[in-house]
């Protein structure tokens, strides 16, 4: 019996630093490389696991990704699908900005569809993303325009658009880029228009603070400066020109902001 649990307790080890060392080589090992190279291309700070379409297929797994974010994933999704389903649509274009794993991008779809949206707009820096995203929603058809764009400098006129969802991707853009991504979302909006921002936030108790401190400083450093220097409530509120409100969850560590344009 000794002899099994150790086993047991052995191959647990094994798989979770094997799992921890994947997800490194993955997302920041990745990018301290590129850094070594001199990458300077628009996406280079895009984490393979978000670019290569193998990687892509391999990780976006429901499960994986409800454990990522600590199983709060359907309860942060379910407030920005609430709040689009209170939103009277009817004619009118919502903004996806950026993929996001899981089955937030379908949720999205089939609440905005409800509430009467004509079309959505899904936009990404990666095409792989677009690909895989289309695969989730092939039922919609033409309704769903799919455009290869940058969240920091979107090709579409002032005012596209009436709602507009971000979903987990301030936390991985370089910190000169977090205030322009919010810029260019409320540049988009037009007047009355809602962002829905859902992302990590800086936890209450010590104990979870300093694990997800240590997880922000292994895997995506970038995060860290959500919980003061960038504060996406607080960059919004300093831009003017919104009224914002901000929901935190499971003890503090994830947030769904909600903004609206003046």
């Amino acid at each position: 019996m000794n002899s099994m649990m150790t086993n047991a307790v052995f191959g647990l080890v094994f798989i979770l630093a094997a799992t921890g060392l994947f997800f490194f080589v993955v997302t920041r090992g990745a990018l301290i490389v590129r850094g070594l190279a001199g990458s300077g291309h628009e996406s280079s700070h895009v984490y393979p696991i978000y670019s290569n379409m193998g990687l892509i297929k391999l990780v976006d797994f429901q499960p994986i990704i409800s454990a990522i974010l600590l199983f709060q994933y359907p309860r942060l999704v379910s407030r920005i699908v609430a709040g689009l389903r209170a939103t009277d649509l009817r004619n009118k274009k919502v903004l996806v900005t950026s993929c996001a794993f899981g089955n937030v991008i379908p949720r999205v779809a089939e609440a905005a569809f409800q509430s009467g949206a004509e079309r959505i707009l899904i936009a990404d820096i990666i095409k792989n993303e677009l690909v895989h995203a289309r695969t989730k929603l092939g039922q919609y058809g033409d309704k769903i325009q799919y455009i290869e764009d940058n969240a920091v400098a979107m090709k579409h006129a002032e005012g596209t658009v009436d709602a507009n969802v971000m979903f987990f991707l301030l936390h991985e853009l370089p910190h000169h880029l977090k205030a322009q991504a919010l810029s260019e979302a409320g540049r988009m909006l037009r007047p009355g228009g809602k962002l829905y921002l859902g992302e990590f936030h800086k936890p209450e108790p010590w104990v979870l603070k300093a694990l997800s401190w240590t997880y922000f400083k292994v895997f995506e450093p970038l995060g860290l400066a959500l919980w003061d220097s960038h504060d996406p409530l607080v960059l919004l509120q300093e831009m003017g020109g919104w009224t914002v409100e901000r929901t935190t969850y499971f003890f503090g560590n994830f947030q769904i902001i909600t903004a609206t344009k003046h």
